[in-house]
Order: C-alpha cells, then sequence, then structure tokens
C-alpha cells in the first residue's frame, strides 16, 4: 500500500489520481471515477470531486494509497 501525503486539510479524488500517477491526465481520471472503477474506503465511487481526508482509502486497478496529512517538524 502506498501513501500519498498532502500538505492540505484535503485533496479531490480526481486530483488524487494524478498526483499519484495512476492515470496520465486528469480527463483521465474523471473518466475511470465516472466508470466506476475507483473506490474510496471500499466503497464505489462516483464523485470527481470528493474530498479525500488523511485516514481515507483510494484504490484502483489492484493498487492501494493511504492519505497522509504531512507531518509537522
Amino acid at each position: 500500500m502506498e501513501t500519498l501525503t498532502i500538505h492540505t486539510p484535503f485533496i479531490q479524488l480526481n486530483q488524487a489520481l494524478k498526483l499519484m500517477g495512476w492515470v496520465e491526465s486528469g480527463a483521465m481520471a474523471n473518466e475511470v471515477i465516472d466508470q466506476g472503477l475507483v473506490y474510496v474506503n471500499q466503497v464505489q465511487e462516483y464523485r470527481r470531486r470528493n474530498k479525500l481526508y488523511p485516514g481515507m482509502v483510494i484504490a484502483f486497478e489492484g493498487q492501494t494509497a493511504t492519505v497522509a496529512a504531512e507531518s509537522a517538524g
């Protein structure tokens, strides 16, 4: 399982997919979300701009990642 460290309170789902390198573009991210291929906390997700907060888990095509907050220090 990978970790996606964010520097803001949340990240949008389509942005997270692109940032992880799981898709090549924002348009492709939107397409795979629309097709129901992405899961958030083991629930199929269709909202492109769903807000992901630290502790949430995203999954796509056998890949999983946990969203984590940037550690202070």
